[in-house]
């Protein structure tokens, strides 16, 4: 991997448990993400179920295929050795990152 995986990008990942790798949107600061070994990232799927804690990303947005939800519910804590193929394309609108924020606020019952 040349670089470091930044937040705000989509890139394929080897999520634990799961026989084939998936997109993942990048959570964690870009200060963390290129020293550490590890990142945060939550799950996107083609799955397009609404829910108070996942956020449409349309097609084309961090290099998807198609229309996506992120499910912020479902942090994950991974090793940067499972993100196989990345970044898909550049980092998802601001717009689109301050509802993920939202939604993970949701997410853990913080309240601002």
């Amino acid at each position: 991997m040349t670089g470091f995986p930044r937040r705000g990008e989509i890139w394929l990942v080897s999520f634990p448990d799961d026989p084939k790798s998936r997109p993942a949107l990048i959570i964690s600061p870009d200060s963390r993400n290129e020293n550490a070994t590890s990142v945060l990232a939550i799950p996107v799927t083609t799955n397009l179920r609404p829910s108070l804690t996942h956020v449409l990303l349309p097609a084309r947005q961090g290099g998807l295929q198609f229309d996506s939800m992120a499910r912020c519910e479902n942090v994950s804590f991974l090793m940067k050795s499972r993100l196989s193929h990345g970044p898909l394309g550049g980092t998802i609108s601001r717009a689109l990152m301050l509802q993920i924020e939202r939604c993970l606020l949701r997410s853990f019952d913080i309240s601002t």
